[in-house]
């Protein structure tokens, strides 16, 4: 139920819906002769467009996520588990034409491809089914697992969970799945998405070792305008608002203990 809510709620409420909501209520005030009403509703969902789209506030509100949590200043000796996170393919596209479709979060399997390398005893977690509310979508560890194949990673190293839809299944599946772990764990996700990501896992009962990539800010961004990719900073603002609504429900709702987690000390042997 908490994931059909969420992924309804969301529907409405990420900013192209409300831009989209707040021109139609607009425009039918206006055809209720409520003419004054209708262009203030109207103008503000131009705002919202403008202001996303056309500024840096994306920037803004993605950067504090991104800089919680840093790589390791010293990598670890030994990593017995790389776990990465659903996310970052295509899953549709990917299922129909047989191929592996990497989305703007594509920096994740990269990255799992690098610490496969680093680490040649890990085992790889792939952790991802499918966050869609639609049915016979590949899931996205099946997607993942055919990309690491083709690039190298050996098939017997790779764990596949399959049934999670959202982050708190991808925690508490991938715990179970693994019982009992020896070494150090490293996660894999965007930068935006490990404070919540980590404080998932830790209430899951594992603690990991952030790897966060896919950033999409520099960090030290000040608020003006960035006409150059409107396209790219509203996509910004729309996932930093999501990211940020999603702290503030799992807190509420007790599935994490803050609205802002942090690092603790993590092990680097």
């Amino acid at each position: 139920m908490f994931f059909v809510v969420s992924k309804l709620f969301w529907l409405v409420a990420q900013p192209i819906s409300i831009c989209a909501l707040l021109v139609l209520a607009g425009g039918v005030l206006v055809a209720w002769r409520r003419v004054r009403w209708g262009l203030t509703l109207g103008g503000l969902g131009l705002s919202v467009l403008v202001v996303s789209g056309y500024t840096t506030l994306g920037a803004l509100l993605i950067g504090p996520l991104e800089n919680r949590f840093e790589r390791p200043a010293q990598m670890p000796v030994s990593v017995s588990t790389i776990i990465v996170l659903g996310g970052s393919t295509v899953g549709r596209v990917s299922g129909a034409r047989g191929v592996s479709e990497l989305n703007e979060a594509g920096d994740r399997l990269v990255a799992a491809v690098y610490l496969a390398q680093t680490y040649p005893a890990a085992r790889i977690v792939l952790s991802g089914g499918t966050g869609l509310l639609t049915q016979g979508v590949e899931a996205e560890a099946v997607t993942s697992a055919r990309l690491l194949a083709d690039l190298g990673v050996p098939a017997d190293r790779l764990v596949l969970e399959t049934a999670s839809r959202n982050t708190i299944e991808n925690a508490d599946l991938t715990r179970v799945m693994l019982g009992e772990v020896n070494g150090a764990i490293m996660l894999v996700t965007s930068a935006f998405h490990m404070p919540r990501s980590v404080a998932l896992f830790e209430k899951a009962g594992l603690e990991v070792i952030a790897w966060p990539t896919d950033y999409r800010s520099t960090g030290a961004e000040g608020f003006g305008l960035d006409l150059a990719n409107p396209v790219y900073n509203f996509s910004n603002t729309s996932v930093a608002i999501r990211e940020w609504v999603g702290l503030l429900v799992y807190a509420a709702t007790g599935r994490i203990d803050t609205v802002f987690p942090g690092p603790s000390v993590s092990p680097t042997t």
